[in-house]
């Protein structure tokens, strides 16, 4: 972790406050400080708030003193859902999906995952790290200071552990941007070797992949869908990995309705993402149980989908994400800047809401709401500041960068000229 010791003078200082998921009406809420002083001491965040309130420091600590300008100043964003460690590029599939074809045609005429599959198994573990380091190198410009990666692009025990131990290099490498969370998401799609025996391929997973993988993910994940992982499938799985130690998320309800968000609440799952067709029961049962509602409006976007129903969600007392899907198939894209136009414009959601969905929200997302996604004493020292004074630039800049610049753990890591 990157420690600095860092004081932002002159700061509008906007933020969500708590240690958990802001729900409903709750994600409207911010804190809004003008004439702000944040102080971080050793990567933490030990004041944050007027700068005429401010304790003193202690004469033998040496800070780097940044002048702000009155600029907005938010906590760092926090993308929890990408794919950014992949072998090879889909270009191909796109041009076929203009031309009309499904996502879930292009899987079933051998492209679409088991492409990059094909791809993964071949690139060396140098390979795989250097693209994944350049995307998070692009993401910090934009704000990003955390990032989940999944794996799911093996498909098999040595590639999945080969892409867990690209994301355990770049969680521990001093020189990443941002910190990294590792998802382990072995049921992505049915592998060749597989293919028509689905169930016996969960058994596998459960046998032969969790147990070895178990100590390098936080997550387990899994791709419920029709035709893919369906519920009881899903289920036994996830079972399975809670059993072992892993928290629980889930892509469920993307192109059908198969009641995945039902299945997330059930197992209190701590994020279910896409929801693209979720039902009015699964937003309710996740409301009620607490499990954050990702979603991927770029993803959509890309695929000329229907956008997740962001506002059943907030109005239906939900915590709703944001993150980027960033991955080399339906979503090949890590844009902060263009998620947050997208949420806005299509979504209905409001730009605080749209703040407090890619900042508090997107930790509780991780399980990390205790230590970041606000800019509060005790939460490591993580901010994204703006070049204006004025929050509502975010989707009015639609598609194009206004974060000036980017300080994770107290350490400036990215500042735009």
């Amino acid at each position: 972790m990157m420690k600095g010791n860092l004081k932002i003078h002159n700061a509008t200082i906007v933020t969500p406050l708590g240690r958990e998921a802001a729900q409903g009406a709750a994600m409207s809420e911010l804190s809004i400080v003008k004439d702000g002083l944040i102080i971080i001491t050793g990567g933490i965040i030990s004041y944050a708030g007027p700068a005429s309130e401010a304790p003193a420091t202690r004469p033998d600590e040496h800070y780097i003193e940044y002048d702000a300008k009155g600029c907005v100043a938010l906590p760092g964003f926090v993308d929890s859902h990408t794919h950014l460690v992949f072998g090879g590029f889909r270009p191909d599939e796109f041009q076929w999906r203009l031309k009309g074809e499904s996502y879930m045609s292009i899987m079933e005429r051998g492209g679409g995952i088991q492409s990059t599959v094909n791809a993964t198994r071949e690139a060396s573990e140098e390979e795989l790290y250097r693209k994944a380091m350049w995307f998070i190198d692009r993401m910090s410009e934009m704000g990003v200071t955390t990032v989940e990666a999944k794996s799911g692009y093996g498909l098999d025990l040595d590639t999945e552990l080969k892409m867990l131990d690209v994301i355990a290099r770049l969680a521990s490498d001093q020189d990443c941007k941002a910190d990294v969370v590792a998802t382990f998401l072995g049921a992505h799609a049915v592998p060749k070797e597989f293919a028509g025996r689905t169930s016996e391929y969960i058994d596998y997973i459960i046998t032969e992949v969790l147990p070895k993988i178990k100590d390098k993910a936080r997550f387990c994940d899994v791709f419920c869908e029709r035709n893919v992982f369906e519920i009881e499938d899903s289920r036994r799985l996830l079972q399975a990995a809670e059993e072992m130690g892993l928290k629980l998320k889930l892509h469920a309800d993307e192109i059908v309705q198969l009641g995945g968000g039902e299945l997330a609440a059930e197992l209190k799952a701590v994020s279910a993402d896409h929801l693209l067709h979720v039902s009015d029961e699964g937003i309710r049962k996740m409301a009620d149980n607490g499990v954050v509602a990702t979603l991927l409006p770029l993803t959509a976007f890309a695929l000329k989908e229907p956008y997740a129903p962001a506002r059943k969600f907030i109005d239906g007392g939900a915590a709703v994400a944001l993150a980027t899907d960033l991955n080399p198939g339906s979503c090949f894209s890590g844009s902060i800047p263009l998620t947050i136009a997208l949420a806005c414009i299509y979504m209905d959601m409001t730009v605080e809401e749209v703040i407090t969905a890619l900042t508090l929200n997107g930790a509780a997302a991780l399980g990390m709401a205790d230590r970041i996604g606000s800019l509060e004493g005790g939460k490591r020292g993580d901010v994204a500041i703006l070049a204006t004074d004025n929050y509502n630039v975010l989707p009015y800049y639609v598609g194009m960068n206004c974060v000036k610049t980017t300080v994770r753990g107290g350490c400036i890591v990215a500042e735009l000229k």
